[in-house]
């Protein structure tokens, strides 16, 4: 079950030896998304009110917005490191799988760049611990009740809860990362080929100043020519 959704609801106290992947396409961001019905529960000040119950003080407009804003901001910062096949944002309320945040690039390379970077770092107050997740099939990994509005199990069902996105927003995304990542390949052309003309330009100047010394070395004085005149 570990290997469908790459959490296990008995963490570390768990009896099963979970073994994590040392390389993987998929990487998992832990905790990094402001689940709204967490963020009232903590708001509520310790009253003891059930998730139930914190849902309904939910602004449901604003929430779908602010998630809205996170993915966009998550989805430009992830494609900086390569292609995103899959970016999700679970839905759970069980605290094993609260706020994750599931990222597969087209390129296990590309995963490990991003991972070795955002690892530690700071994303909207909070840091990130990432790690490599076995989760490459998320067709087995997401609840289909939840995706038909029939999950009996409710916000703290095992399988993923994948927050809905609309098309339009991902296609967007795609094409900004897409000419973004082009604006900075060009870029890189650029500056090489600035680099290599300078470079060029510092080798010629090298060259004739090794043969202006050679020519001064090599040369003599007419002085010379009448000292060994007959």
């Amino acid at each position: 079950f570990y290997f469908k959704i790459g959490a296990c609801r008995h963490s570390d106290r768990c009896s099963r030896l979970h073994h994590r992947p040392a390389f993987s396409p998929t990487i998992l961001l832990k905790h990094v998304y402001r689940h709204p019905v967490r963020e009232a529960e903590m708001n509520a000040g310790g009253s003891g009110i059930t998730a139930k119950e914190a849902e309904q003080l939910v602004d449901k407009d604003r929430a779908t917005e602010e998630f809205w804003t996170f993915f966009e901001d998550m989805y430009m910062e992830l494609s900086k490191f390569g292609r995103l096949e899959a970016l999700h944002v679970c839905d759970n309320l069980g605290d094993h799988m609260i706020g994750h945040v599931y990222a597969k690039f087209s390129d296990e390379e590309e995963a490990a760049d991003a991972l070795n970077v955002l690892n530690g770092r700071y994303f909207d107050g909070r840091q990130m611990s990432v790690e490599f997740s076995p989760v490459t099939d998320f067709r087995e990994a997401r609840c289909r009740d939840f995706d038909e509005d029939t999950c009996s199990r409710g916000s703290f069902c095992n399988f993923m809860h994948i927050k809905p996105v609309p098309i339009p927003l991902v296609m967007s995304l795609e094409e900004d990362s897409e000419m973004d990542r082009r604006r900075e390949e060009d870029e890189k052309k650029e500056r090489s080929s600035r680099k290599r003309r300078k470079d060029d330009r510092r080798g010629r100047k090298d060259s004739k100043r090794k043969r202006r010394s050679r020519d001064d070395k090599g040369g003599y004085s007419d002085d010379d020519d009448d000292d060994n005149s007959i």
